[in-house]
């Protein structure tokens, strides 16, 4: 697995660094995933969020009931609707995780060189002694020697909120382990995790099972983050229980990456999912500290190829209870970016953090500030050398688009597209310009009533890198007439002068369907 070279122009001028940066209509290409809850449920929050550049909010089933859920996901549309900023619904699963249960919710300390047993009993109060987990099986998967980490925000990294423990004898179903530093666990649930072991447990489980059928159903989720997927068979596992749904059908499938067992099957999951979720907080666990850097840069690289979303998680921990985040934390967001990934994932920070609306206007604009530098000829050639020859009929048509737009100094790309799969393969060659990418709505009928499709297509591109949807008006099918077309093509134009993307004289680059042909046109604009 070769990782990508480091994709920054050269060489960068130091007059550009002193510049302050500049505003603008769309805060970065990178896309922002925010996780809603605690500190963000509120309209006014939620509102704030999408302005600073939130595309995707996150529900996270780990923590929180259906009711709780439900309650933001209404205060969403309402924010949707006030700020009049497009927003897609990812719904994350638990999956196999390991718990350990805390009834009575009172601070647990364990001190350094100190003795703790694990037990699967849910009777016993969990204590400085004893911990009730969630999983019968753990005796029988781990070692006299193993390393097993427990914390309620177990991966931020902060030692005295979690614990390193290291398992010295197994007594029948109990695990007793050695306490590697001095740590207070609070609250009713930590996350347990152990390096390296593969834990008996179904990656969909029936308590996800049922909230998808119910939460996810009711609210027409766009993405499904699969946590814990560790073979492509999770992937279609899933795909067919969302089909038998019927109304999810449509719901793109992130495979979420957290440990060894996935990255060992990586090539064949990517196959089988529509995006990967990176999650560094568990891989960081799961790999030795050194290896984190490699595994991101394959891995995206590996994304990048196959035109298909990447997402990395645990950007800015420190930013949860501080204004702002440290130089490692600022360089860590644009190498990310420099990486090639579509998207950031802010889990705690937006959760519970204090500062959610700054933490999404901070990461927002490191982003943007890396876009500048990325060098896209390198990326371009590298991309169609990897696609290789014949190209499909799409592909060719996609990578003429962005080489069209990058020679005339295009300030936009425009591309019709139904499925969104056009837009999506313009966005694989990474263009420097913004592409606006018009969902055209189709009729469909499943012979009881009949529906228009376009607002999940629509919404899904919010996730890719340097793709801003917007809806045509299906009075107007782009597709019937040249009149209707050029009328759509004005509506898209005008979009693109309000946000401040299109100004007098630039050109435009619009990719669409005439009949059984693709067409890439280029367009002057007049005054």
């Amino acid at each position: 697995m070769h990782a990508a070279p480091l994709l920054l122009e050269e060489p960068i001028r130091m007059s550009s660094i002193l510049e302050p940066s500049k505003p603008s209509f769309f805060p970065a290409m990178t896309k922002i995933v925010g996780t809603l809850g605690h500190k963000s449920s509120s309209v006014e929050v939620i509102s704030s969020c999408l302005k600073a550049g939130m595309s995707v909010a996150r529900f996270d089933f780990s923590w929180g009931d259906v009711e709780y859920h439900q309650k933001t996901l209404e205060n969403l549309k309402l924010a949707v609707k006030s700020s009049k900023k497009l927003c897609a619904v990812m719904l994350d699963t638990v999956g196999p995780e390991l718990q350990v249960v805390n009834k009575s919710e009172r601070a647990i300390s364990l001190v350094e060189n100190g003795h703790v047993i694990l037990t699967p009993s849910h009777e016993v109060e969990a204590s400085s002694e004893l911990l009730p987990i969630n999983y019968t099986g753990l005796s029988k998967a781990v070692n006299v020697g193993d390393a097993i980490f427990i914390g309620q925000y177990l991966f931020t990294g902060s030692e005295t909120t979690s614990v390193w423990l290291e398992v010295t004898e197994l007594k029948g179903e109990n695990v007793v382990c050695l306490i590697k530093n001095s740590a207070t666990l609070a609250g009713a649930l930590f996350t347990l995790h152990i390096s390296q072991i593969h834990i008996e447990l179904p990656t969909l489980t029936d308590a996800d099972k049922e909230v998808i059928s119910k939460w996810g159903v009711r609210n027409n989720i766009d993405f499904l983050s699969l946590s814990y997927t560790r073979h492509a068979e999770d992937v279609r596992h899933a795909r067919d229980f969302l089909s038998k749904l019927g109304d999810l059908r449509q719901t793109q499938i992130f495979a979420k990456i957290e440990n060894t067992e996935g990255l060992t099957h990586f090539d064949e999951i990517l196959r089988e999912a529509d995006g990967i979720i990176l999650s560094r907080g568990t891989l960081g666990v799961d790999l030795p500290p050194e290896k984190v850097f490699l595994f991101q840069k394959a891995a995206i690289y590996k994304c990048n190829m196959a035109g298909k979303p990447a997402v990395i998680t645990r950007v800015v921990d420190s930013m949860t209870d501080n204004l702002r985040p440290t130089r490692a934390e600022a360089t860590d967001v644009a190498n990310a970016v420099l990486d090639g990934c579509d998207a950031i994932l802010l889990g705690a920070e937006t959760l519970r953090g204090l500062y959610p609306v700054e933490t999404i206007s901070i990461v927002g604009k490191i982003c943007a500030e890396a876009e500048k530098v990325y060098n896209q000829d390198l990326y371009f050639k590298k991309t169609v050398k990897y696609v290789g020859e014949p190209m499909t009929h799409l592909e060719s048509i996609a990578s003429s688009a962005v080489r069209a737009a990058i020679k005339v100094k295009a300030s936009v790309i425009i591309v019709f597209t139904s499925s969104g799969r056009a837009a999506r393969l313009i966005a694989k060659y990474r263009p420097t310009m913004p592409v606006l990418s018009v969902v055209i709505p189709r009729l469909k009928t499943n012979q009881l009533r009949w529906s228009f499709t376009g607002a999940f297509e629509a919404r899904q591109s919010l996730i890719v890198r340097g793709l801003f949807p917007m809806l045509a008006d299906p009075r107007h099918p782009a597709e019937s007439t040249n009149a209707t077309n050029e009328s759509v093509l004005r509506v898209a134009l005008d979009h693109g002068k309000a946000s401040g993307v299109i100004k007098s004289h630039d050109r435009v680059v619009i990719c669409q369907k005439v009949g059984d042909s693709s067409v890439v046109k280029i367009i002057e604009l007049e005054d």
